[in-house]
């Protein structure tokens, strides 16, 4: 499994060593509910997670209309507005089985990172969690996929105001998302980490286990 890496993941497990940072500041000890130094968090499923039942629009505004006090054509906007950020238009009152996988992978994404304007917390996820982004998308789709979470990211300038993600994290076994999405790379085997690297290194690595992988051979430490 591999897991590229742009923040500092924080977790409810107990540190065994090294230090977490949330902006900038160290934290000590756990993050409860009632702390206010919370980042922002986006989730993007592997199979997208949408309800059959709602519309596009229903599924990408849901946290909207269970959360907030917005009237419907008002959230509605919001939810054409971040439709259009991942290049998806006029499919708000499509279910989705109307939708490819690519364009489900898309909704996801408008749904993770769409916000209320009216709440304390303004602007979008400050990180963005992707599991298995591409899984089950054909080369063209991933590309697409693939490319829309670079500019996304691309456009943040470190503010949430501007517009972008500060931050992701991707769980991917896609060559083609590990080499396009990523900068820094965390090998996963058995539960430890066996190398990290950047992305440039993924090809030139000695690691027994990151060759096998790279390769697809039946033969080394990664066994089935």
């Amino acid at each position: 499994m591999w897991l590229s890496v742009r923040c500092c993941l924080v977790a409810h497990a107990r540190v065994l060593q090294g230090h977490v940072f949330i902006r900038g500041r160290r934290r000590k000890g756990l993050i409860g509910d009632e702390t206010k130094e919370r980042l922002r968090i986006g989730m993007v499923f592997q199979s997208a997670a949408m309800f059959d039942s709602l519309t596009v629009v229903e599924n990408v505004g849901f946290t909207l209309y269970e959360h907030s006090k917005l009237p419907d054509a008002r959230i509605r906007e919001l939810v054409t507005e971040s439709l259009t950020r991942v290049g998806l238009s006029g499919v708000e009152d499509r279910y989705p089985s109307q939708l490819s996988g690519g364009m489900k992978k898309r909704a996801a994404l408008a749904r993770a990172i769409i916000v209320d304007p009216t709440s304390e917390d303004k602007g979008v996820e400050e990180v963005v969690m992707y599991d298995e982004p591409t899984a089950g998308l054909d080369p063209i789709a991933s590309t697409v996929v693939e490319d829309l979470m670079r500019d996304l990211h691309k456009k943040s300038t470190g503010t949430a105001s501007s517009g972008g993600i500060s931050s992701y994290i991707v769980v991917t076994h896609q060559h083609s998302t590990i080499r396009r999405a990523t900068d820094r790379l965390v090998f996963l085997h058995q539960g430890v980490v066996v190398w990290q690297g950047s992305a440039s290194e993924f090809d030139t690595s000695e690691e027994p286990i990151v060759r096998q992988f790279a390769r697809g051979e039946l033969n080394g430490p990664i066994t089935y």
